[in-house]
């Protein structure tokens, strides 16, 4: 079968968004890019991780929200009145019991929330001279897989560090997604050694198309985003690239090239599930 639905191609948009200290702002103008989206006939919209709020450990606690909340009030509005699937990128989510997460809620085109993400692997790095980074200071991980439905196939979920992990793509993958998004926000460092090879790689490995929606660059932040914004085939090359700037970047998602890409080179059926497999301990 090509794909879960009933259709073989739709168009992708990924939101680069300027992200600023005004939460108000950053829904608002987020709102409105997802309307331009649906206009140019996208059916499933990515915005970047935390988009509501300036990243960084110290910025978390002060934006944190409940799901439902406000920001989620806005992406289930937005959804409904441009009649897509929303992946909205991430926002910092507080729990009933005060925990922290960095959580990716998506929403139907009813404005229905679909499934949230709570990101599962926490960025936490040190690299000497370079960038410190632990979000394991003010957020909890998450635990569990994350993959939707549409009518034009199954959709699996990362947040930005969860990519690192090869593991991840494999199992989604292999519970039937051809599409993996990762609202990310790479920096400086990582950002220009490891961004794009990092989604190359997940979607050749899995025979998958990967999109990224990471928040556009703003030099005078305390975190500095790549940005780059990227949709790459399941042959690896990339077919939608922004630059560094807030805009929206389209991709015409094609089932049949993606059947056809794992009937020429069939890698699912020649794995070696009798010496190696990669299997959830906890299902999603």
């Amino acid at each position: 079968l090509v794909g879960s639905g009933s259709r073989t191609k739709f168009r992708l948009a990924v939101v680069q968004l300027h992200v600023t200290k005004v939460k108000v702002d950053n829904l608002s103008r987020a709102r409105g890019l997802i309307k331009e989206a649906a206009a140019q006939g996208a059916k499933v919209v990515v915005l970047p991780e935390c988009f509501n709020s300036p990243y960084g450990t110290g910025f978390f606690p002060e934006y944190a929200e409940k799901i439902p909340g406000e920001s989620s009030q806005v992406l289930s509005e937005a959804a409904k009145e441009s009649q897509v699937y929303l992946v909205g990128g991430s926002i910092p989510e507080e729990d009933d019991g005060g925990k922290l997460y960095n959580t990716c809620p998506v929403f139907g085109p009813d404005g229905s929330l679909v499934l949230k993400h709570r990101k599962i692997h926490l960025f936490d790095i040190d690299v000497p001279g370079k960038i410190r980074f632990q979000e394991s200071e003010t957020l909890s991980p998450g635990s569990n897989l994350s993959m939707f439905d549409t009518p034009y196939c199954r959709v699996g979920v990362g947040i930005c560090y969860d990519m690192r992990f090869a593991e991840l793509a494999q199992l989604y993958s292999k519970k039937g997604c051809q599409l993996l998004v990762y609202p990310g926000a790479f920096n400086m460092t990582t950002g220009p050694a490891h961004w794009e090879l990092l989604q190359r790689g997940r979607a050749v490995d899995n025979q998958v198309y990967v999109a990224t929606a990471s928040p556009a660059r703003d030099e005078t932040a305390s975190y500095v985003a790549w940005g780059h914004s990227t949709v790459v085939s399941p042959w690896g090359e990339v077919i939608s690239k922004a630059g560094s700037e807030e805009t929206v970047v389209y991709a015409d998602i094609d089932l049949q090239y993606l059947a056809n890409v794992r009937q020429q080179i069939p890698i699912t059926a020649q794995r070696r599930s009798d010496l190696y497999t990669v299997n959830a301990v906890q299902e999603g």
